[in-house]
């Protein structure tokens, strides 16, 4: 099993693009799966670049339906006009950041990335896709684990609401033995993500390359040190190594190493790993 980081928001390797979102890519014996899609097209010159054809990729798999990891979809479907498309059906909601005083900003997904409805499949909480790949999206929300973003909001007819992230998904890869848990953003906490991976896999997964949604924590915060402390305890246990960045934060992943150590590393553009 081997897994890319098409496009993320920092990258160290000449040549690569960067953009604020993610795409990961996984390749095994058996699948060829393109995980998240990025903000727009810039995914689609990174895989060139690092050799990767996503017109052979078999299963795409929208985490959420935020535009910075859906606003590529339309673009990947020019290019593979064949693959299947996993997503939430609330991943086509209305979503906003309302922030006080500020007019609310749309961050759902393009209108054009809703085009491909043909090649969608909607999953529900637990979906076996075949060829080692499990979508997950029932994770019990232990709130005291997760960073508050209240400014992430859905439009309904009501008005503006709290998101629930009902729209978010998660995917187990597993091959000869080893388990992956990719996670978009892991909005209602990494560690509640972690433990549901647990639950179905009846352990812990062997590597995890997804964002940790840390990025808002302030850093003088009591809650903000309380809500590290705990996560980074958690994470400790056992012997899983985590790819991260996206929307973990430079603060929260800094914190996150000085107890995962090496355990912790930069998923950038072109960070790849092999089980």
């Amino acid at each position: 099993m081997k897994i890319v980081t098409l496009l993320e928001n920092t990258s160290r390797r000449p040549g690569l693009a960067a953009a604020r979102g993610l795409s990961l890519y996984v390749e095994t014996a058996e699948r060829r799966v393109l995980f998240d899609m990025g903000p727009d097209a810039s995914f689609l010159e990174n895989a060139r670049a690092l050799g990767v054809d996503l017109s052979a990729v078999d299963v795409a798999v929208l985490s959420h339906g935020h535009s910075d990891h859906g606003g590529g979809l339309a673009a990947f479907c020019e290019i593979n006009q064949t693959a299947k498309i996993y997503l939430r059906r609330e991943a086509l909601g209305a979503y906003y950041a309302v922030l006080p005083g500020q007019e609310p900003g749309y961050i759902g997904l393009p209108p054009e990335a809703k085009n491909p409805a043909e090649r969608f499949v909607y999953t529900g909480d637990r979906e076996v896709l075949g060829g080692g790949l499990t979508l997950f999206s029932a994770v019990e929300d232990d709130r005291s684990l997760r960073a508050v973003a209240p400014k992430l909001q859905e439009k309904t007819g009501a008005g503006f609401r709290p998101d629930g992230f009902a729209h978010e998904q998660h995917l187990i890869v597993e091959e000869n033995g080893k388990a992956a848990l990719l996670a978009g953003c892991g909005h209602l906490g990494i560690v509640n993500t972690l433990r549901a991976a647990e639950r179905l896999l009846g352990r812990r997964p062997d590597v995890i390359f997804g964002g940790f949604h840390l990025f808002e924590l302030k850093p003088d915060a009591p809650e903000s040190g309380a809500l590290m402390a705990a996560t980074a305890a958690e994470l400790q246990k056992g012997t899983t190594v985590y790819y991260t960045g996206h929307c973990t934060g430079d603060w929260a992943y800094e914190r996150l190493r000085e107890t995962l150590g090496d355990r912790l590393r930069p998923m950038d553009c072109g960070a790849s790993a092999e089980l």
